[in-house]
């Protein structure tokens, strides 16, 4: 007899674990469906909350969203962490952005009046006011941009906080992966599973990150919408008896080359990412992680005296507009959270928000409009 839920949710990253918790909270019976590989991309981010520091022209509807969800974070972390016990490393001195030469002075200018003349908070600083804040930094810094509304979280400490807090909410964890929505009648009527397994729900949430594609069920024009788009990072760690060497979150601009190194409080320090379009390959290779060390030291010389403690790369879910994909699609019941890009540690809680809304027969928030898949499959309006 095949196991039954109120709610299935495929795919066990920050995004589908943050909509099963919040969809289990809410009253329903949730199924979690999810290979537990760890190959998620929320293991290989940094965890930067940062919709300041990331806004670039053009991208008014998702700095909005961004911004929407920067304001929800707080809450969200702090329930999170009463409800396990938890805490998730959350951070919120801001990020200081430094540029290396003239030329990456000039553009990093440019992208910090753009950012006043939309509203955000963005103070220029000359290069001793830098290094005052960060004393280690490089001494050619040329000056830099403090935006104090940026914050982030520890990513690994805050997935494991949201799977404790699933599970304390009393939501069912499969181990395996969802196959192909089973459909009938133009809705959905369940999954079924690699391994042959099927689940009965009238409601299924894909949220398999870049793998949605893989999901049988799903429209066709969405199972080729998201695509892997691979970032390697790397993570050191302060020596005994060194002190932190950060207090903000650093983002650069390196002839040209962004790299961003992000402090945590137990002395560790994460640098990336690379952005590469090379499909679902994980490979760490030898050149990025030269780039990274190299534009790392550039900014931070003393980054040369941390140890190096891991190297890794992740897939994260892009779609051609650079913006998530969140909403109803094709048959009743089913619906698509994925294509959080860079933001999937950001978004979390107002997909989740969103998504529960939509299974209860609300409507999301107004900021989510310009992101639900009837973008990509012709519909006039979401459904």
């Amino acid at each position: 007899m095949a196991e039954t839920a109120d709610v299935v949710v495929a795919g066990g990253g920050v995004i589908g674990t943050a909509i099963a918790w919040r969809a289990a909270a809410a009253g329903l019976d949730v199924v979690l469906v999810d290979p537990g590989q760890d190959d998620a991309a929320s293991l290989v981010a940094a965890g930067m909350l940062a919709p300041a520091s990331e806004a670039l022209f053009g991208e008014g509807a998702l700095l909005r969203l961004n911004l929407l969800a920067v304001g929800r974070i707080g809450s969200f972390a702090a329930e999170l962490e009463d409800e396990t016990g938890r805490q998730i490393g959350l951070r919120r001195e801001g990020t200081l952005a430094v540029a290396y030469d003239p030329d990456d002075y000039a553009a990093l200018l440019r992208l910090t009046a753009f950012r006043r003349s939309v509203g955000l908070d963005a103070e220029e600083l000359d290069s001793r006011a830098c290094r005052k804040l960060e004393p280690f930094l490089a001494p050619d810094v040329h000056g830099g941009a403090l935006f104090a509304g940026d914050w982030s979280v520890d990513n690994r400490r805050y997935l494991s906080a949201l799977r404790e807090a699933a599970r304390l909410a009393k939501v069912r964890f499969v181990r395996d992966r969802v196959r192909e929505v089973r459909l009938a009648e133009g809705k959905a009527r369940g999954v079924l599973l690699a391994d042959g397994g099927d689940i009965d729900s009238a409601n299924v949430v894909v949220a398999a990150g870049c793998w949605c594609g893989m999901v049988g069920g799903l429209p066709h024009a969405l199972r080729t919408v998201v695509r892997p788009v691979k970032g390697q990072l790397l993570r050191l760690r302060h020596p005994a008896g060194l002190p932190p060497v950060l207090s903000h979150t650093i983002r650069s601009i390196v002839r040209g080359i962004d790299v961003y190194l992000v402090p945590r409080a137990d002395g560790e320090l994460v640098v990336g990412a690379t952005q590469e379009e090379r499909g679902p390959d994980q490979t760490v290779t030898a050149g990025a992680v030269h780039d990274l060390l190299h534009d790392a030291m550039s900014v931070l010389p003393v980054t040369s005296e941390l140890i190096l403690t891991e190297t890794c790369a992740g897939l994260r879910p892009g779609t051609p507009d650079n913006g998530p994909v969140v909403g109803r699609c094709g048959p009743d019941g089913l619906l698509l959270a994925t294509g959080h890009y860079r933001n999937g540690i950001l978004m979390s809680p107002v997909t989740a928000d969103a998504t529960v809304a939509l299974l209860s027969g609300q409507p999301p928030a107004a900021e989510w409009e310009p992101f639900t898949p009837a973008r990509f499959t012709g519909e006039d309006r979401p459904r």
